[in-house]
C-alpha cells in the first residue's frame, strides 16, 4: 500500500464538528526547535556562502550562527514564552539533553513538552538505521525527563516510507511532519494509528527569514493574517494554528519583538487556547472517541 493510501482524503468542510475546552475556538501551539549542529560536519543550513565558493570544514561562521541561538537567542524566546505563561512544545534533538543541558533543563523546569526531533540535526532519509536513531532520541529524552516523548517532528519534516511505522513502534502517538490540514488526522501503521498535529511551513521563521529573506514585518503580518482567518473559520468548527520558531532565527535581537507581538496578538483573543502537541492530540482523540 502506498504511503498516501494510508492517509484518507478529508475535506475540511466535511470534518466532524469539534469543540475545544472551555468554549475556546482556536488552539494555538508554539514549537520551539532546539538542535545540535556538529561543527565537524557540513551545516544543515547556512547564512553565509563559502569563501570563493569552496565549502570548508570546520564551517565556523555558520556553526556560530546556530550556536548563538543556543547561547543567547534561546533565552530571549524562553523569557518571552515563560513570562506569558504559554505552554511550549520543545522539538529537541535527543543529544541536546547531553550537549546543552542548561537549555534542556530550563525547558524541563518550565514544564514544556519534549517532542522528539531526531538525535542530531540531519534528515531521516540520510540515516543508516532509522530505528536505532529513533530509539536513541527517545531514550535520551526519557533519561533526562523521566518519561518518553509522545510526539515527534522529523528534522526538516523528512521521512521515508518506514518512518511512521518505526515512530509508532517506538511509542510515538503524534507527529508534526504532515502539513496537510488545519485539524489532526489519523494515519494507519502496522502498530496502530498515528495522529498528525497541524504544523506549519508558512508561519515558520525558517521559511520567512532564512529561505524567503523577508523582514520581521512579513513574519508578523503573515502570523496575524493566519490567525485571523483561522479564528474566523473556527466559529463553525475548531481549528489549530502552529507557530514554529528557532533560537538562531527569531531569538536574535532585531527579530524577537515581532515574535512577542504575534504572541500577544493571539493571546488577547478570548477564544484562543494555548496547547502543546500532545494536548491537541489527546483533545482530538477524545472528541472522536478514538482509543
Amino acid at each position: 500500500m502506498a504511503l498516501t493510501d494510508r492517509i484518507p482524503y478529508q475535506a475540511i468542510i466535511d470534518r466532524p464538528r469539534l469543540k475545544l475546552p472551555d468554549g475556546k475556538r482556536l488552539a494555538v501551539w508554539v514549537i520551539l526547535n532546539v538542535e545540535e549542529w556538529r561543527i565537524e560536519r557540513a551545516m544543515p543550513r547556512s547564512v553565509l556562502p563559502p569563501p570563493m565558493g569552496k565549502p570548508l570544514l570546520p564551517d565556523v561562521p555558520n556553526w556560530s550562527w546556530h550556536e548563538y541561538g543556543m547561547r543567547a537567542g534561546f533565552w530571549r524566546q524562553h523569557a518571552a514564552l515563560v513570562s506569558r505563561g504559554i505552554p511550549v512544545t520543545l522539538a529537541i534533538n535527543g543529544n541536546v539533553c547531553v550537549s546543552y543541558p542548561r537549555v534542556a533543563g530550563a525547558a524541563l523546569e518550565a514544564g514544556w513538552e519534549f517532542m522528539g526531533h531526531g538525535f542530531l540535526q540531519g534528515p531521516m532519509h540520510a540515516l543508516d538505521n532509522q530505528r536505532a536513531a529513533i530509539e536513541d532520541t527517545m531514550g535520551a529524552i526519557e533519561a533526562f525527563c523521566g518519561k518518553r516523548p509522545r510526539s515527534w517532528e522529523s528534522p526538516g519534516l523528512t521521512e521515508t516510507e518506514e518512518t511512521l511505522d518505526l515512530l509508532r513502534e517506538a511509542g510515538v502517538e503524534y507527529v508534526a511532519d504532515w502539513v496537510i490540514d488545519d485539524l489532526p488526522q489519523e494515519i494507519d501503521t502496522p502498530h496502530g494509528a498515528i495522529t498528525t498535529i497541524p504544523y506549519t511551513v508558512e508561519v515558520n521563521d525558517i521559511a520567512v527569514y532564512a529561505l524567503q529573506q523577508h523582514d520581521s514585518e512579513v513574519f508578523l503580518t503573515r502570523g496575524k493574517r493566519q490567525f485571523d482567518r483561522l479564528y474566523a473559520e473556527a466559529k463553525d468548527n475548531a481549528r489549530v494554528m502552529a507557530i514554529s520558531i528557532h533560537p538562531y532565527i527569531t531569538g536574535v535581537p532585531h527579530r524577537i519583538a515581532a515574535l512577542e507581538e504575534l504572541l500577544d496578538y493571539a493571546g488577547e483573543h478570548e477564544g484562543t487556547v494555548w496547547m502543546t502537541a500532545s494536548q491537541i492530540g489527546d483533545w482530538y482523540r477524545a472528541e472522536l472517541n478514538i482509543a
